[in-house]
């Protein structure tokens, strides 16, 4: 076979055409499965060629050119057996010089194909699952031209319609939802917090391709052209129609999903796929089917987010040209529901009426992934990857969703509803009762006031100040920006970002974490060379490290806030700050950056605080040579627990270690608290630790006297502090320290309830 993509397309059509007439022709199933091989053989010059059916939850031989016929029907292969049972089990494509070299490589000596080396095989999709294998072999070991897997690749789209039209597998798991009666409780990946109560409503029904073989070629591409037309006039309507206005990441994370919309290589792989031989929606689906392989096979989740938004396009795209428009959006929400979706693009979030939905349960999503910006800015509580979502749940289902405790609960008992229904309505009673606290000071019983302010990344987040009455903001991530965009942000962009949070903040300060990126929050558009990838990235080249060897990236970010801080006091903190000589050099950016701006007579800040996070344990070794140097410290206690006891802390057979309560995390502390005391430094809390009452209230009996937390937990911790009389915590705290043996969080448990400190 020809390797130039002109001749792959004009091969591919020859095999389409071939098959197409074998399909409409009398014969039984067997007999065309048997033309078939026969055809794909010849027309890619290849000296074997099988097909391999699921059937009764095995790969079955059922049509061979090349192998031993008498293997035909007798092998059969597990899921992940050998290579066509790998093809199968990882919906992926292998394409091998030399077959019997590959770990997965499985001898059966019935097939007579120890006597070929090359092998390539591309799985036989239906409903995003595996239901065959078609493979090719040749006597001399040589990679498949990508042209050619790409051959397979279309014939095996078009193979899947007529092997499942003739029912000769087993059905795929896609087809058909799993009827279900009883009450599940199942769990997911928390994305937005909130409380949900709806009816279950599904996205989008399953688009089933009729028909795969083109009549007319330059008539599907006009069809095509047609459905581009319309999906980009819908984007623009509903960029331009956004209920956030024109500021926002929202924003921002729109118009790039409308950049991918108006992708010239994703149009031209699709009409590529068309003058294959395809028609218009199988070529849609072709394009889909490989970017799907391609997600299974990213780790990156930020890049896995970027193919999301494509996933989310190419739906769209297919419903328009098959004229099945019927999403739950379109259609209209007719009672309070909660979606559920395998995932969901930003655009088709905003499709639905914010008045009825209530929530979102993915099959999939991230915590940086577009739809959880737009939910959050949207105040739609999502809980993501929950599995086999659309199998355990029908269309109309009662749902109760309670993210913050990570439950989804299906079908519940009236018991369930009546304790989720309390827990709702005493939510809310709590919600007003810290509403009205919110003027109120966060001080101690006996007059010691703490600093309660908030963990930020958006610009929406601003407004949360005001409804909690935070004294301000002790971290906003400034990667959050360069998270949601498709390039690098240009400095006028970052600029006018931190100018707006100043504003909104009004005169309440702002601590702004400089760009902590790499390592776990990788950014596809900068060049990583080979020791970037990282086999743990919390650990590794991120945060200030990957600043300072990228220069350029922290002299755009300081210049950026230097000029957004104009006449005003400025801010900022360096994370991950592991020896005082990072921190030095880190600080010299700025400085050269403030005198840069100063000889042009630009105006700056009328003051400039600097700090860093302690996340790195070493950093608490060298704290007598750093603190003379900052103006205030912040530990970061989720990093810095995790690297104490080498206990990642999403790993489930560590949770137990991983307790901010110990002994020995009390202890290290103590340690930094009184070393800041004695240099006279602030120091704060910006962690998870801060956010729960009970580790609050140790945090304060240590001494920190700023705690910056989520908005949510403003409320809750504020009540604690105004119940709490800190010269008799301190303590108690002290004498935790001084005896290790004692059990610290039952200790510190049983305290609040014999002094009456509000703990909720």
């Amino acid at each position: 076979m020809a390797h130039s993509p002109s001749a792959a397309v004009s091969a591919s059509r020859r095999i389409l055409i071939r098959l197409h007439e074998v399909m409409a022709s009398r014969t039984g199933a067997q007999a065309k499965l048997n033309k078939i091989v026969e055809i794909i053989g010849e027309e890619m010059s290849s000296e074997v060629c099988s097909i391999y059916l699921l059937r009764q939850g095995k790969l079955e031989l059922y049509a061979t050119r090349g192998l031993k016929q008498e293997a035909v029907h007798v092998t059969r292969l597990a899921l992940g057996e050998g290579l066509v049972g790998t093809i199968a089990k990882n919906v992926e494509t292998l394409n091998l010089d030399e077959a019997a070299a590959h770990p997965d490589f499985a001898y059966k000596p019935e097939t007579g194909e120890e006597i070929y080396h090359s092998f390539a095989g591309v799985p036989i999709v239906r409903s995003e699952y595996a239901i065959g294998v078609l493979g090719v072999q040749h006597h001399d070991p040589h990679r498949y031209a990508e042209v050619e897997i790409e051959t397979l690749q279309t014939v095996a789209m078009v193979l899947s319609e007529m092997i499942s039209n003739a029912g000769l597998v087993d059905e795929a798991p896609g087809d058909e939802r799993v009827a279900a009666t009883q009450t599940q409780i199942v769990g997911g990946l928390q994305l937005v917090m909130g409380m949900a109560r709806g009816q279950a409503v599904f996205h989008q029904p399953r688009i089933r391709i009729e028909h795969t073989v083109a009549e007319d070629v330059e008539a599907e591409r006009a069809r095509v052209y047609s459905a581009f037309a319309k999906m980009r006039e819908q984007i623009d309507k509903l960029a331009g129609a956004s209920e956030f206005g024109v500021d926002g990441e929202h924003q921002e994370v729109i118009e790039t999903y409308k950049m991918f919309a108006y992708d010239e290589g994703w149009s031209r792989r699709i009409n590529e796929a068309i003058d294959s031989g395809l028609t218009a929606e199988a070529a849609i689906e072709r394009v889909q089917q490989r970017t799907r392989m391609r997600m299974r096979q990213i780790d990156d989740p930020l890049l896995a987010d970027r193919m999301h938004d494509l996933e989310d396009l190419a739906n769209r795209l297919l419903r328009i040209v098959s004229g099945q428009l019927g999403t739950a959006a379109q259609l209209g929400l007719r009672q309070d529901a909660i979606l559920i979706a395998r995932n969901l693009g930003p655009a088709e979030l905003l499709e639905y009426d914010r008045r009825r939905l209530k929530g979102v349960v993915l099959e999939e999503g991230s915590l940086t992934a577009h739809v959880t910006i737009v939910a959050r800015a949207m105040g739609v509580p999502v809980l993501g990857r929950v599995k086999q979502v659309s199998h355990l749940i029908n269309e109309g289902d009662l749902l109760l969703l309670d993210v913050d405790r990570n439950q989804l609960f299906v079908r519940p008992s009236p018991e369930m509803e009546e304790a989720f229904d309390n827990k709702l309505t005493l939510t809310q009673k709590r919600r007003a009762d810290f509403a009205a606290m919110r003027d109120l000071p966060s001080v101690t019983k006996d007059g010691t006031r703490i600093e309660l302010m908030v963990n930020a990344g958006l610009r929406d987040d601003v407004a949360t100040l005001d409804a909690t009455g935070a004294d301000g903001i002790g971290l906003f991530r400034t990667e959050f920006q360069f998270l949601v965009s498709s390039t690098l942000p240009q400095r006028e962009r970052q600029q006018r970002l931190y100018r707006d949070v100043m504003d909104a903040a009004e005169d309440r300060p702002v601590i702004f974490r400089t760009v902590d990126i790499g390592g776990d929050k990788a950014l596809p558009y900068l060049n990583y060379d080979d020791g970037m990838v990282e086999e743990n990235p919390a650990m590794g080249w991120r945060a200030t490290r990957l600043a300072l060897e990228r220069e350029g990236l922290m002299k755009s970010q300081a210049r950026a806030l230097l000029e957004a801080a104009a006449g005003r006091t400025l801010y900022v903190m360096f994370p991950m700050i592991s020896e005082p000589w990072e921190f030095d050099a880190a600080r010299a950016i700025f400085d050269h950056q403030r005198q840069l701006l100063m000889g042009r007579g630009k105006m700056l800040p009328t003051a400039i605080r600097y700090g860093a996070m302690l996340e790195v344990p070493a950093l608490a070794e060298m704290l007598d040579v750093l603190l003379p140097k900052l103006d205030f410290l912040s530990i970061g206690t989720n990093d810095l627990t995790q690297f104490l006891f080498a206990a990642d802390r999403a790993h489930p057979k560590l949770a137990e270690r991983y307790d901010w309560l110990s002994p020995a995390i009390l202890r290290f502390l103590n340690r930094i608290v009184t070393a800041c005391k004695a240099a006279n430094v602030p120091v704060g809390v910006c962690g998870e630790m801060g956010g729960r009452t009970l580790e609050a209230m140790a945090l304060i009996g240590l001494g920190v006297g700023r705690l910056s937390i989520t908005p949510a937990s403003v409320g809750p911790v504020k009540a604690m502090i105004r119940s709490v009389d800190l010269s008799s915590l301190q303590a108690h705290v002290a004498m935790l320290i001084k005896d290790p043996s004692i059990n610290s969080r039952a200790s510190l448990i049983a305290y609040a309830d014999a002094m009456g400190v509000e703990l909720k």
